[in-house]
């Protein structure tokens, strides 16, 4: 498994310069690479959950829609007029967060394990990612109260320093959340690593790990930014009519969710397999232990294939 890692840019090949120089760089490299080589992968694993998506959205969004047409692209975007409107837009934010989990989860196995799993299924390591997704936000939270009150007293004796402070508070709350994060792959390939483990395996990562969050949460950003823009003109340009307005109420919040997934769990995949290559050097393995084994693992695969096909001759003889 952690040959595959190296070949999709999670881990370094032999001879590469240590993981520790030039960290910063190295996080962000590595998880912006794999994102862009599985975009395919996305897809290939995500195209049923994609499906549902557009289908929820072109349901709720036909049921919101007014007698007028939508003012913005999407129910989503669209100001809330009834009480029972933001209710229902509620729920439609909901249910696209645990179709965007599913799509993550599938996305996540097929990378770090290759997992061949049914297009369409919800089961309790969902249920777990959620929950662990609930406490990173929780723990998230939490940690971003004793900064505020350090930097209330610091701001009381040199309002200068305690300013600074307020700036940082998010970025080191950010480190704190992903330096736990690891949980959230962990979670979905049915690794049992708990926060504590985490936060020790992730030491030394905590700043790179921030870094490239902000950067890919920045890009994310300006890719979401960029489909409602794309959304914006083709609704100029083409005719407008009902069913056009349901299709782009629908297709916005789902590529949203899409880019959300592809970019987060990308990110999330990369430092698992960071910390799961630190486990493996310090059990002493090397590069040449990794090939050996996909070396002696193909073989067997190999020799069973010619094993059966040589059953195959005999029965039909």
């Amino acid at each position: 498994m952690l040959a595959s890692y190296r070949q999709i840019g999670i881990l370094p090949d032999a001879g590469s310069k240590p993981l520790e120089q030039h960290m910063f760089i190295t996080v962000l490299e590595r998880s912006l690479s794999l994102a862009q080589h599985n975009i395919g992968t996305l897809l290939r694993t995500g195209w049923a959950y994609i499906l549902v998506l557009i289908a929820l959205n072109f349901a709720i969004g036909a049921a919101m829609m007014p007698e007028s047409g939508f003012t913005t692209v999407s129910y989503m975007t669209e100001p809330v007029a009834a009480v029972d409107e933001g209710a229902l837009r509620g729920l439609a934010i909901i249910a696209n967060l645990l179709v965007g989990f599913s799509i993550a989860i599938a996305y996540v196995r097929r990378i770090l394990i290759d997992a061949r799993d049914f297009p369409l299924t919800f089961e309790t390591r969902t249920l777990r990612v959620i929950l662990n997704q609930v406490i990173l936000a929780l723990i998230g939270a939490l940690s971003l109260v004793p900064l505020a009150i350090v930097a209330l007293i610091v701001a009381a004796m040199t309002a200068g320093v305690g300013l600074l402070l307020f700036v940082l508070a998010p970025f080191i709350a950010l480190m704190v959340v992903q330096r736990f994060s690891v949980i959230l792959p962990a979670a979905a390939v049915d690794d049992p690593l708990g926060l504590k483990e985490s936060w020790r395996a992730t030491s030394g990562l905590g700043w790179a790990m921030a870094f490239s969050a902000l950067v890919m949460s920045l890009l994310a950003g300006f890719l979401v930014l960029v489909w409602v823009v794309t959304l914006n003109i083709s609704d100029r340009l083409l005719p407008a009519n009902d069913l056009w307005q349901q299709i782009h109420s629908a297709v916005l919040p789902m590529g949203t969710m899409l880019i959300l997934t592809w970019i987060f769990a990308s990110l999330h995949a990369t430092f698992y397999g960071l910390i799961r290559e630190r486990f493996a050097r310090q059990l002493g393995l090397r590069s040449s232990d990794y090939a050996k084994a996909d070396e002696r693992r193909t073989a067997a695969r190999a020799r069973a294939l010619k094993a059966l096909h040589g059953a195959q001759r005999l029965n039909r003889r």
